[in-house]
């Protein structure tokens, strides 16, 4: 068994969405064993910060939120799918020679992943692709932005998403991850009436 984390790392100067200064964590040390006997800190996220999962409230009024997210979703086998070679948005054309079946969660690695610095014209969902894959029933959906779609005023690749209950998984870091099949654990944290959350996401290679 091999342990892949796929997880972006926190820390004040990482990427965040649209390079927007208050989507940055903020990291306080609060006792050191200068000042004390311990050492403690604490931490100030955005809830869409680096790897994370979106709950439908996000994009749905009155939708669910993450507390109350379905664990199965998040632990579960998956299939990763190569499209490097994108270079705006997945279409159609890109996953045709894929099997996708009811209940797969699907994770894209696409160039987003060997990115630097946050990339306004990053590779993302198109509507066409989501809404087929919400009729498909997959259970989830991850990728290497931090959204999964990009310049949507009424967020329809959200929507198909999470007005069906798949999970969404953003912020993805899929640099050295082959293509293929995978067990993924990627746990949100429980916090109640949230619209999302930072989780720790890995693959695991059987």
């Amino acid at each position: 068994m091999r342990i892949h984390d796929i997880s972006t790392l926190i820390h004040p100067d990482m990427i965040v969405y649209k390079n927007k200064e208050d989507k940055k964590p903020v990291i306080t040390v609060v006792s050191d064993y200068n000042k004390g006997t311990s050492y403690e800190s604490r931490a100030l996220l955005d809830m869409h910060v680096g790897t994370h999962m979106d709950a439908p409230l996000h994009m749905i009024e009155g939708g669910e939120t993450i507390d109350n997210q379905d664990l199965y979703k998040c632990v579960t086998d998956c299939k990763v799918f190569d499209l490097s070679h994108v270079e705006e948005k997945i279409e159609m054309k890109d996953i045709d020679k894929y099997s996708i079946s009811e209940n797969d969660f699907i994770i894209f690695k696409t160039r987003n992943s060997f990115l630097k610095e946050f990339d306004f014209k990053f590779v993302f969902i198109s509507i066409e692709v989501s809404q087929f894959l919400a009729k498909k029933k997959i259970k989830g959906i991850g990728i290497d932005a931090l959204s999964v779609e990009r310049d949507q005023p009424s967020h329809e690749t959200h929507e198909a998403f999470l007005k069906d209950g798949i999970a969404v998984l953003e912020g993805l870091n899929l640099k050295d991850i082959n293509e293929g099949e995978y067990f993924l654990v990627a746990l949100p944290l429980k916090i109640k009436g949230a619209e999302g959350a930072p989780s720790r996401a890995i693959l695991i290679e059987r």
